[in-house]
Parts: structure tokens; C-alpha cells; sequence
């Protein structure tokens, strides 16, 4: 049983050697452990730090190419080198390397495909009482979008068997925690979490520059993971309520046409009516799109499981 955790790094010279440091030697079920450093763009000694502390196995890329892209080429290296389980962390210290073997148990035990960990985010100090509410917020959504029920949807403190990797493909630029989990459920993988505490901050967060930019690049991850692989979620619930809404008026006009005998003087109920009723027949018609994108989409990821398996399978 191999494992190879892999860390993503954009000039993380000081933290690095800590997280070094806290990863397990030995895990009970494991025989054998790899470290994988991802140099996403670093400017700085992050890369003569990781070969100080006897890391060998690196992934480059000449420029920055974000959190995403480093988790899927990093994902990627690992299958190719032959690994089991795949554990994500991240170079800034936040997680707690020593749990790495609590992480993955679940998969060990056969109980899970993707174990996610949960930071109890109320319980973090560093965390403002609004970014509390908003991580709550957004894992509630989160969970709502993808039909599990994490605690702690965004944690990029993850396992994954290998062939839960076989079946993932991440696209998105900005968050792979998002799409994994959606992906992970609509493929009726086995999702476990396990609690952990985070350590103390070392560093601002380099994915957003405020908490509303989060905001506002989550809930548009959250929207095109829905119209991907739900999309008559979003597509039936607005033309059904454009349809009632086209109704209201209608009636109106219906109203006065039949009682007050004075049509001619609420045609903008009319006007309105059509607007409202043929926006709805749109939406109706943009789910019926999205769905057959959905089934192509699905068939299309089926493909590159199956080619990903030719390329890694042992």
C-alpha cells in the first residue's frame, strides 16, 4: 500500500519545513510513504528547502498556475508513480500533518473513497465571527448542491483512494475542494470526514484577497457545479416560477376582460404576461440543453476514467 502525499507551494520557504517535519514515517497499513512538493511558480528557496529535508519527487511549473491546477497535476503524478491513497495538505502549516494517519483509516478500512477533514471551523480563533458565518453558510450550500453531508465542505486537507482519483476530473481554476466533492457524490463514491484542530495561522490566505471575493468565486464555483451535473435544479425552479409569475398577470387581464369589460386599458398586464411566459419557455428549453450537456459531460469523464486507467493501472 503506497502513499503519497503531496503538497502544492507558491514560495512557502518558511512554513514548508514544519510541514515536512509533521509527516508521519510510518503509518500502521502503509508500507510505503512519498512526498510530492508542487512548485507552482516559486520565486523563493522553496524548492532547496524541500531537498534540504530529503524530498525527491517534485512537480513544476514554470509559472503560477493556481491551487487547482497544482491539485491535478499533482493527482496526476502521484497515479503515475503507483499510489494508493493520495493526501493533500498544504504547504502553509494549516493542518495537522500527525493526523495524516487518521485521515486515512477510512480508506484503509475500506469505508471510504475521499475522507475529508474537519477543521471544526467554530472552534478557530483566527477565524472572524463573519468568516464563521460564511464558511457555515457556504458549506450548507455546498453540501445542498453536491447531496452529502460534510462539515466542512471546503478543507483541502484530503485523502483519496486511488480509485476514487481514477474517477475525479478537475476543471475549475479556483477551488478543486468544490468540484471534487459534487463530482464524488454524483459518482456514488463514499465520502467520510474526521475532525481535526488547525494550526496556528502562519499566513493570509493567497486564494482571495477579501472574504467577499471568496464569496462571490464560490458561489460562482457552487453555480456551474449545479448547472454541470443538476442543471433542472436551477433551469426548473426559474421556469416555474417565471411561469407562475406570467400566470399573475394574465389572470389580471382575464379579470377585466370577463368583469370590467375594459380590456383595452390593461394591456400591459398582456405585455407583461408574454414577457414573463416566454422567458419561462426559455429556461425550460436552456435546462433541456444543459441536461443533454450533463450526459455528455458524464460520458465524456467516463472516457478518461477509462484512459486514465490504461495510462496508471497497475
Amino acid at each position: 500500500m503506497k502513499l503519497v502525499v503531496q503538497i502544492p507551494c507558491l514560495n512557502e520557504e518558511e512554513t514548508l519545513p514544519l510541514v515536512l517535519k509533521t509527516i508521519p514515517k510510518k503509518i500502521a497499513g502503509v508500507d510505503e510513504i512519498t512526498i510530492v512538493v508542487i512548485d507552482d511558480g516559486c520565486t523563493d528557496k522553496t524548492i532547496e528547502v524541500a531537498k534540504k529535508h530529503g524530498v525527491k519527487h517534485f512537480v513544476t511549473h514554470p509559472t503560477t498556475k493556481g491551487l487547482a491546477r497544482s491539485f491535478h497535476d499533482g493527482v496526476m503524478y502521484a497515479l503515475s508513480n503507483g499510489a494508493d491513497i493520495i493526501v493533500n495538505t498544504d504547504g502553509d502549516n494549516q493542518y495537522p500533518q500527525e493526523k495524516i494517519g487518521d485521515l486515512v483509516k477510512p480508506i484503509l478500512d475500506g469505508k471510504a473513497d475521499m475522507v475529508i477533514a474537519d477543521r471544526q471551523v467554530q472552534s478557530i480563533e483566527h477565524f472572524s465571527k463573519g468568516k464563521k458565518i460564511m464558511q457555515a453558510f457556504g458549506t450548507r450550500i455546498l453540501n445542498a448542491a453536491a447531496g452529502t453531508k460534510v462539515p466542512d465542505a471546503p478543507s483541502g486537507f484530503r485523502a483519496y483512494s486511488r480509485e476514487a482519483a481514477l474517477q475525479l476530473n478537475v476543471i475549475t481554476k479556483f477551488s478543486y475542494t468544490m468540484e471534487t466533492l459534487i463530482q464524488a457524490s454524483n459518482k456514488r463514491l463514499s465520502i467520510a470526514s474526521v475532525p481535526i484542530t488547525t494550526n496556528p495561522k502562519t499566513r493570509e490566505s493567497r486564494l482571495f484577497k477579501s472574504s467577499w471575493e471568496h464569496v462571490y468565486k464560490s458561489a460562482s464555483a457552487i453555480s456551474r457545479a449545479f448547472i454541470m451535473y443538476r442543471p433542472y435544479v436551477i433551469f426548473n425552479t426559474l421556469g416555474f416560477a417565471m411561469l407562475a409569475a406570467g400566470l399573475v398577470p394574465f389572470l389580471r387581464y382575464l379579470y377585466f376582460f370577463l368583469v370590467d369589460k375594459t380590456p383595452g386599458d390593461h394591456l400591459q398586464s398582456l405585455i407583461l404576461g408574454s414577457v414573463l411566459l416566454i422567458a419561462s419557455f426559455i429556461a425550460f428549453t436552456l435546462g433541456i440543453i444543459a441536461d443533454l450537456t450533463r450526459i455528455n459531460r458524464a460520458l465524456n469523464e467516463e472516457m478518461l476514467e477509462q484512459v486514465k486507467r490504461a495510462r496508471f493501472d497497475k
